[in-house]
């Protein structure tokens, strides 16, 4: 009788991340990058042993890298278009909203490891965790595999969400589109609060609030008081438009 033993987390995270990097096509090297990538900082202060390290702790490179590569691209393949226009398109293909939903499309959500009770809430849902698992799976690669790959991965699923994005005009800075509707529908220009702030100061999240006088209409979390605005515009954009 064979005594088969019983495999250990550390086991099961690896075959976990092993296998949906087989399926997304990528030749790893160094799995322990790309089990990095999906260790949400929730679990560091839960289990400190098994994931000392967080994927957020990445994210002054993983945005250069993706920055980086789609504005290499962008300038190369629209020779007739102006440095406003890239830099809408730009905008628009990171957008977290773009991110989040390209996330969901590769099951990314599934392999987050995150504290066992955000496991059983609506973290797995949240579009700021999914679109920042995608962004350290891109630093994973460029880390990994280096330029040539990431980019490879990069246009197979993110610029080919250009199209929808440039048919659907998707390019709007939605901080001048909700202001304009909001001061032709209800003679009220939009305010921006920062609601809370949380974590340390080397690492925040900043709940925004966008306001139309004293009412609430959306508010965003994200770790950079910008892109939390740019959100909660888009999402109260479309509050109000209903």
């Amino acid at each position: 009788m064979v005594i088969r033993k019983k495999a250990t987390e550390n086991e099961i995270y690896i075959d976990k991340i092993s296998a949906l990097l087989d399926i997304l096509e990528l030749n790893y090297k160094d799995i322990s990058l790309y089990i990095l990538a999906f260790i949400h900082r929730s679990i560091v202060n839960e289990k400190p042993d098994f994931a000392p390290k967080h994927n957020e702790r990445l994210e002054f490179l993983w945005d250069a890298v993706l920055e980086l590569t789609i504005t290499d691209y962008l300038y190369r393949h629209f020779p007739e278009k102006t440095e406003w226009d890239l830099t809408d398109i730009r905008s628009a293909l990171v957008r977290g909203r773009n991110l989040a939903n390209i996330s969901k499309k590769l099951w990314l959500s599934s392999h987050l490891i995150l504290w066992k009770w955000e496991e059983l809430g609506w973290w797995k849902d949240n579009d700021y965790l999914l679109a920042n698992v995608l962004e350290a799976l891109i630093w994973a690669i460029y880390i990994d595999l280096w330029i040539e790959k990431t980019k490879n991965f990069i246009e197979k699923h993110i610029y080919s969400t250009l199209n929808e994005i440039l048919e659907k005009n998707l390019t709007k800075d939605f901080k001048t589109v909700v202001q304009e509707y909001a001061q032709e529908k209800f003679d009220i220009t939009p305010h921006y609060e920062v609601l809370k702030e949380s974590w340390p100061d080397h690492n925040k999240d900043f709940t925004v609030g966008i306001y139309l006088k004293e009412k609430l209409i959306w508010e965003w979390i994200w770790s950079s008081k910008k892109k939390a605005q740019e959100s909660a515009a888009e999402q109260g954009y479309n509050n109000i438009k209903k």
